[in-house]
């Protein structure tokens, strides 16, 4: 019975590790981009599957969901910075409802086995690519506002940031 129950995390949890493992991979090219945004939605609907199944924010996510593919389309047609800036935040508000989603169901849960295991791993997998959304949105609106080396910084980011961006 506990395998069956874990089946959905554990498919959340090989999918986002897919999806970022195949990342630096097919970042390039046309068609590499497009197989990217394939892989990319594949842990997205997995996220709505698996929070409509614990009952537990799905309309905001599916909104966000169906926010971000709506302006996947409209920035990949129009080729508009500011449209995939925009599409990057819809992608990091949804990671963000995900894991806030998740980390409620793993907090309300009795006992600790496989499926919540995977569901905390997830949660950690979420929030990682919950800060690389919001990096590639920043890098959509600001292009290069993260320079590491002798280029030009931007002036609004904190010296923590960049000092910790060197490590």
């Amino acid at each position: 019975m506990a395998k069956l129950q874990s089946r959905p995390d554990l498919l959340l949890l090989l999918s986002l590790l897919l999806a970022i493992l195949l990342t630096p991979v097919l970042d390039h090219g046309n068609w590499r981009r497009l197989v990217l945004a394939a892989v990319t939605f594949i842990p997205v609907i997995l996220s709505v599957v698996r929070l409509a199944q614990i009952k537990v924010w799905v309309w905001p996510s599916v909104l966000l969901m169906l926010g971000n593919v709506i302006f996947v389309v409209t920035g990949n047609t129009f080729h508009s910075r500011p449209l995939t800036g925009i599409r990057w935040g819809f992608l990091a508000a949804f990671f963000a409802v995900a894991a806030a989603g998740l980390f409620s169901y793993l907090r309300n849960s009795r006992s600790v086995t496989q499926a919540q295991l995977y569901t905390a791993v997830n949660i950690y997998l979420l929030l990682g690519l919950l800060w690389a959304s919001l990096y590639l949105a920043m890098d959509a609106f600001y292009p290069g506002f993260i320079q590491v080396g002798s280029h030009r910084r931007a002036t609004f980011l904190p010296r923590v940031i960049l000092a910790s961006a060197r490590v």
